[in-house]
């Protein structure tokens, strides 16, 4: 698959100033901030801004929000953890899978988080897919997804690093902007139950144009004799690593938080700003190596995560 070029998302930048603020000792462990119109102005930036960038920074741990203080520095991020590495749009569908719909699949550089979870050095090449999870035409979930650098995947998991590769190269264009029902965009399908086994599949879930695909299930582009090219429908990194990984354990850490989407994300799943919302994160790891870290925004009204616990 074609991906962009090693542009920071503007939240991501604000968030890494903020962050490298903290790990400097501009605002050490306990400090509080500025208030939110001094914080802007300081930084040159607006409040709606902002206020996106601190939430991530909330939600990753750097920072809490204390009642009649403001926000303060945390002293150190929370552990992660989790009790099952399921994908996703299988976990929350309710034993039928959700459609997973591509928005971006491109390459950046480490944020504050993933140099925190996925031990990812400054100036590293990071994959990063966001996808958006849907359900009967409805949005139900918003997922970020990183991989550890492929000079590190192709120590520890080489057949991960493998199947991204085909995963991308079988799909569409890097970017697709479709209402959260499909609306026939590249790379928007139903993930199947089955894992793909043809040549490239990288183990991925799904089957192209399966029942439920709708116009987008199968898409594809013209070619100078007038064939068709098809993609195989988009699918979440972590049924890429999981399809990888018949014979490598896997192990996984992950947070369930309760927040709020923000704007862009809002925009994203159709929701207010202010709709409260699930954020899970999860770091997966071969032995003591991550080599995928996750957040899954799940907003009021998405189906029910399940969590088994036993005593």
């Amino acid at each position: 698959m074609a991906v962009s070029g090693h542009r920071r998302r503007p939240v991501v930048a604000l968030y890494e100033r903020i962050a490298d603020a903290v790990h400097d000792g501009t605002y050490p462990p306990g400090s509080t901030l500025p208030s939110e119109p001094k914080l802007a102005a300081e930084l040159g930036v607006s409040r709606p801004a902002l206020r996106e960038a601190l939430l991530l920074l909330q939600e990753d741990g750097l920072l809490s929000v204390r009642r009649g203080v403001g926000r303060t520095v945390n002293d150190r991020p929370p552990r992660r953890g989790f009790e099952q590495i399921q994908p996703l749009e299988e976990l929350i569908g309710a034993g039928t899978p959700l459609r997973v719909r591509a928005l971006l699949r491109t390459i950046e550089e480490p944020t504050d988080f993933t140099t925190q979870h996925l031990l990812a050095p400054a100036g590293a090449e990071l994959r990063f897919w966001e996808s958006l999870l849907t359900g009967e035409g409805t949005a139900a979930a918003l997922s970020h997804e990183w991989a550890a650098p492929d000079e590190l995947l192709d120590q520890v998991h080489p057949e991960f690093a493998r199947a991204l590769r085909a995963a991308e190269a079988g799909a569409g264009g890097g970017r697709t902007d479709g209402g959260p029902d499909g609306g026939g965009t590249p790379g928007d399908a139903r993930a199947g139950t089955g894992r793909g086994t043809g040549p490239g599949a990288g183990g991925g879930l799904g089957t192209a144009g399966g029942p439920g695909a709708g116009s987008g299930g199968r898409t594809g582009a013209g070619t100078a004799d007038g064939r068709t090219t098809r993609h195989r429908p988009a699918v979440s990194m972590l049924s890429v690593l999981l399809g990888a990984s018949r014979e490598t354990a896997l192990g996984a850490h992950s947070g369930i938080t309760a927040t709020l989407l923000g704007r862009r994300r809002g925009e994203q799943l159709r929701r207010p700003a202010d709709t409260p919302a699930v954020l899970v994160t999860q770091i997966v790891r071969v032995r003591d190596t991550p080599v995928m870290a996750a957040k899954h925004m799940l907003p009021t009204g998405a189906p029910t995560l399940p969590v088994l616990q036993s005593h």
